[in-house]
This record gives structure tokens, C-alpha cells and sequence, in this order.
């Protein structure tokens, strides 16, 4: 630790006395000193055996041991090595071992932005998004089953400033909005932000939700949204562009709801670095990690495909082939002329040339168009070759998506059709697969995110208790879970699974749901430490 250097919340502790060997160096370490020595914390360097390498040297440079200049070489070599080579190869060596440590760094960030961006949807769910806050009150934004704003609203059940005292009248009428809410619009779920007031708000809604579902028929749910970018984009030109009339608070509670009902349409509206779902990641080459994470979003964008006719320019412009200009000119179209009828009028669109078009349009979908071929991602030029296959099957538009074609699948030899139809094999595998789900999403096959209907605290955990939380991130020593406990608790590489782990991507990924143990709770430094291996959880229960 550097002299007179003040670290006021211990964060680089371990490292004001460390010593390793630079080969053993952990890569997450090897950022964390240098953001120490950055932050003029940390003083680092690389000790090495002076002695033995002056020794090297000067066997390279004496050869006659009798000479009288002798002494004055070994000064030079002496010299030399104090001034330009130890420094030299000491840049050389912290250069090499930052370069693999961003790259690193990168990687996880990139891994962790992929996951997340498939997190399954909630399709078909009327919600009801949360932006929690003390002073400015809590913003509330009801969300149709399409992601449409249907209500905006404020409620004030939290003290404005420290020492206030809520009064029943206030936080009542809070209760009786929210409620009102729900009911009004048969609320399926509430997302929660995870920011300032979140745990007093959590609380709250579990409240007026049980009152509520009193009166109703089904049971309503919570969920705690992480809403790491929400206010990056609730201050941004484009969610002023697209909800001009509300707050920056207000933005942010649709953003909130609407991250829960399809995270991929919200999230690429955000600038990847301020999703917050990796380490380190300001530390890095930006502009590496920021071609890193455009090619990431690009890629869950075009394997989930898009539907032209709801896509928002920030979605269209990570399609194959199109940019920010050509996706614009999609909208524009679109709200001139109406929905897209067809993928033929796509066509119609602006500087929208024969390649963009060729390149894109098997990842754009029409689903209302009567060709049932759009709206599936069989590309326009297969066209032919999937009308030949439905009329060699006796298969008509009607039966796309109909369990029957599982029945032709299992009757069928792929490899002779395509030996008839003069196709590869993998091609007419595709084109099936497209016949038996032709609106089959990838994320569909994740687990959907946790729902929760009660409230724990961290002094309710002991050792052993089984949870099911959320991977809210994943680093090199480990994984962050969320179990409905404000702190989200650290799983160990080591408690990960039996056996080695070379890295916790290797087990787990952003936005999967865990069972996990609790392995130990502190509550003096609000750490919860997990563990998804049950024998190491203390005293094991189910």
C-alpha cells in the first residue's frame, strides 16, 4: 500500500501486503491491482533475484576474467540492468499479463451478456413494473401482453427523508392504488426494481398482493428485476423519442416491466457495458469489449429471429445485414403504410438493397402474413423446396404447426427425401423443424425466471436452509445468486459442483435457476455464502 494513500472502505485490503508468483497470478487479480496502482492505492512491482541475473550477464559480456576493466563492466552491466532492462521486461511481463486479463475479462462479460439477453420471455403476462424510490416516491407502469404502456402512476408508501414518520393515510392510499392497479388490469405479475428502497417495496407489494388476491381468482407474483441500464436508458434521446410526455422515473418502470417480458426487445436498447453483468469491465479496451458485445447482441438477436411488424429500430439494426439507417427506414415504412403484410413488401422499403435483403429477411418474420412460409425463419429462396416437401408429404399450410407433422417425422427417413428432393440433408432437417414449431423461440427451452410470493431477510437463512435463487453474474471465483434475500449470495468455484471446475461458465450462466444451500451467513458484512453441492451444506435439509 502506497504511503499516506487512504482506502477508505478496505476495498484493495487483501492486497496491501500480497506476494505471488506472477505465473499463479489470478487474471480478476491482476485488474484488481491495477485499478489499486491506478487509484494510487497499491504500489506494484515484480521482485526478482537481481544477483543471479547479474551474474548471467556478465558471464555474456566477460570473457577475459584477467582483465583490469573488469570491475568497470560488471558496473555498466549493473547499470544497464537497473535502468532499461529490468524496466523493460518488468512493462513487458504486466503488459502480457493485463493483455490476458482483459481478454478475460471480456470473455465473461460477453458469456454473461449472452445469457442474459436469452433469458426466457413472459409471454402473454399483463405486468406491472415498480421503480422504487424514498423522496421522488415509487413509479408504478402497467404493460400490456404486448409491452404496450396501458397506465403511468406514483405512490408515496415510504418515508420522503430520514426520521419521517409515514402516515397511514399515505401509505393506504398507496395501497389502494396498486391494488387498483391489479385488479383494473388483472395483473399477472409486478416486477420490482432491485435499486434504492427496493427491500421496503418488496415488502410492501407483498402486502397489498395478499390483500388483493382475496378478492380475485389466481395468484399474483413478484419479481425482483436487476434495472443495472434503466436509468441509462430512461435519461437517453430514444426514450425521450419514444415516451416524451413522462418523467425519466416513469421511462424507467416500463423499462422495468418490459425487461421482464422480453429481455432481449428491452436490453438492446442499452449500451451493453451499463447492464453490469461482468467484472472488471471498465477497466478494459473499450473498444474491444465493445466490439465484443455488439457482436454478442447481434448473434441473440438473429438466433431468436424478429417479428418486423412490433421490432424497435435498436432491434432491427442487430438483424444480419442491416444497419441503424435501413432499420429506421423498416419503421418509418411501417408507420406510413401500415403492418408489413407479406415478406415480399419488405422489398418496398427504402435503400433497402437486394443484399441487405437477401442477408436479413430469413430472420425477419411476418406473422400475419397468408404465405405461412414468413413466418417462420425458412429463408424466401427455400421457398420452393418446402412446397415441395409439404406436397411429398401430403402436407398443406394449414398443417404447419400441427402436432401431425411430429407423426409424418416419425415416419419419415430425412436423408431419402433429400436424396429425392435434391437437397442436403441438413436443409430439409431445418425446414421440418420449422414445419413442427414454426414459432419455436430458443429461449423458450430456459427455465422461466423465479416467481415469488413472500419475503425472506437474511436473518431468516441458517446453515443448510434450501433455496431456489437466479444467477444475477458470473466471475472467475464464482457465481452471484439471487434468492429473494436483498444481498445476493456468492456460490464458490468450488462449491459449485464435486469435482474440479476449470471456470463457473463451465456450470452455471447468467439468468439460470439454481438450487442452492446456505453454507454461511454474516450478518455484520450482509454476505451470504452458498453452495449448490448439498452434502457441504451444514446440517442439509430439504
Amino acid at each position: 500500500m502506497k504511503k499516506n494513500a487512504k482506502d477508505e472502505m478496505d476495498i484493495f485490503q487483501m492486497y496491501y501486503n500480497y506476494e505471488e508468483q506472477l505465473k499463479k497470478v489470478k487474471l480478476y487479480r491482476a485488474l484488481a491491482i491495477n485499478r489499486g496502482e491506478k487509484e494510487k492505492i497499491l504500489t506494484v512491482k515484480i521482485n526478482v533475484e537481481n544477483d543471479r541475473i547479474h551474474e548471467y550477464l556478465e558471464r555474456q559480456e566477460i570473457k577475459n576474467k584477467a582483465s583490469f576493466v573488469i570491475p568497470y563492466i560488471q558496473k555498466a552491466v549493473q547499470d544497464a540492468y537497473k535502468r532499461l532492462i529490468m524496466p523493460s521486461i518488468e512493462r513487458e511481463l504486466r503488459s502480457e499479463l493485463t493483455e490476458k486479463a482483459d481478454n478475460n475479462a471480456i470473455h465473461i462479460f460477453s458469456e454473461n451478456l449472452r445469457s442474459l439477453l436469452l433469458q426466457p420471455p413472459l409471454k402473454g403476462k399483463m405486468i406491472l413494473g415498480v421503480d422504487p424510490a424514498y423522496r421522488t416516491g415509487c413509479k408504478l407502469a402497467v404493460i400490456d401482453t404486448m409491452g404496450t404502456m396501458m397506465e403511468i402512476d406514483v405512490i408515496y408508501p415510504h418515508q420522503k427523508f430520514p426520521g419521517e414518520k409515514v402516515s397511514p393515510e399515505r401509505r393506504n392510499t398507496a395501497g389502494r392504488k396498486v391494488a387498483s392497479a391489479i385488479k383494473k388490469y388483472d395483473i399477472d405479475i409486478v416486477a420490482i426494481g432491485n435499486g434504492t428502497a427496493s427491500r421496503e417495496t418488496e415488502q410492501f407489494i407483498i402486502n397489498v398482493i395478499k390483500f388483493v388476491e382475496k378478492d380475485m381468482d389466481k395468484k399474483v407474483y413478484y419479481v425482483i428485476v436487476n434495472e443495472a441500464g434503466a436509468s441509462v436508458y430512461s435519461a437517453s434521446e430514444l426514450a425521450k423519442k419514444e415516451f416524451p410526455d413522462l418523467a425519466v422515473e416513469e421511462r424507467s418502470a416500463v423499462s422495468i416491466a418490459r425487461r421482464l417480458q422480453d429481455p432481449l426487445s428491452e436490453l438492446v436498447k442499452i449500451d451493453p457495458k451499463s447492464i453490469g453483468v461482468g467484472q472488471y469491465q471498465h477497466d478494459v479496451s473499450q473498444k474491444n469489449l465493445s466490439d465484443s458485445l455488439d457482436f454478442v447482441v447481434e448473434t441473440a438477436v438473429n438466433k431468436v429471429g424478429v417479428n418486423v411488424n412490433t421490432a424497435s429500430i435498436q432491434l432491427l439494426q442487430y438483424v444480419a445485414g442491416l444497419n441503424k439507417t435501413q432499420a429506421t427506414n423498416i419503421v418509418t415504412y411501417r408507420e406510413k403504410n401500415g403492418p408489413f403484410k407479406n415478406r415480399e413488401e419488405i422489398k418496398n422499403v427504402p435503400r433497402l438493397g437486394d443484399k441487405a435483403y437477401e442477408q436479413a429477411i430469413g430472420f425477419l418474420r411476418v406473422l400475419n402474413s397468408p404465405n405461412p412460409f414468413d413466418k417462420t425463419g425458412i429463408h424466401p429462396e427455400s421457398y420452393d423446396l418446402a412446397l415441395r416437401l409439404m406436397k411429398e408429404l401430403k402436407l398443406s399450410g394449414d398443417d404447419i404447426g400441427n402436432p401431425i407433422i411430429k407423426l409424418k417425422l416419425m415416419n419419415t427417413k430425412l436423408s431419402t427425401l433429400a436424396d429425392k428432393l435434391g437437397a442436403g440433408l441438413n436443409t430439409i432437417e431445418d425446414i421440418f423443424d420449422a414445419f413442427v414449431a414454426p414459432l419455436r423461440d430458443p429461449r423458450d427451452d430456459a427455465p422461466l425466471p423465479v416467481l415469488r410470493s413472500d419475503i425472506l431477510k437474511l436473518e431468516d437463512l441458517t446453515p443448510g436452509m434450501e433455496l431456489r435463487g437466479t444467477v444475477r453474474n458470473v466471475v472467475d471465483f464464482g457465481a452471484f445468486v439471487d434468492c429473494g434475500v436483498k444481498d445476493d449470495g456468492l456460490v464458490h468455484i468450488s462449491q459449485l459442483k464435486t469435482g474440479f471446475v476449470k471456470h463457473p461458465l463451465d456450470v452455471v450462466s447468467v439468468g439460470e435457476v439454481v438450487t442452492v444451500w446456505v453454507k454461511d451467513v454474516d450478518l455484520k458484512r450482509h454476505r451470504l455464502q452458498l453452495t449448490m453441492i448439498k452434502e457441504n451444506a451444514p446440517f442439509s435439509q430439504t
